[in-house]
């Protein structure tokens, strides 16, 4: 398989599920509490033609991104979740659940948080898509 073939199949940049804007609320809170500490995410979300924007509060970009979608009805469990550099950029492998089906999907970006939430948004269309 050509890798413009595997990109199509496991990072699919289009479906029925999309992203737009995305960004942590609350970027430049002071440090002074010990531990983690739940971050506020936003994001500007298409599913079909109605597009919206969710909130969550997260420890991560990956939390709240599957929680916005949960919220949205559509379920998706991160089982397995690799990161490598790729020719300068970042490539995030994940392989996720809805519960009744399980897929592998890639994202591939400059930066690590794009590529993990690409991944996410490319393993709900590909598991979408296999319900269907």
């Amino acid at each position: 398989m050509s890798f413009d073939a595997f990109q199509e199949t496991y990072a699919p940049t289009s479906g029925p599920l999309r992203l737009g804007n995305w960004e942590c609320t609350d970027a430049e809170r002071p440090g002074g509490s010990l531990g983690p500490q739940a971050r506020n995410y936003q994001a500007t979300i298409a599913v079909g033609d109605r597009i919206g924007t969710s909130t969550a509060s997260a420890s991560g970009p990956i939390g709240a991104l599957t929680e916005m979608l949960h919220a949205r009805g559509i379920a998706v469990e991160v089982r397995e979740f690799h990161q490598l550099p790729a020719d300068g950029a970042t490539a995030t492998y994940v392989r996720g659940t809805d519960g009744f089906h399980e897929s592998w999907a890639m994202g591939l970006a400059d930066d690590a948080t794009s590529s993990a939430l690409r991944a996410i948004i490319a393993c709900a269309n590909r598991l979408y898509a296999d319900c269907t």
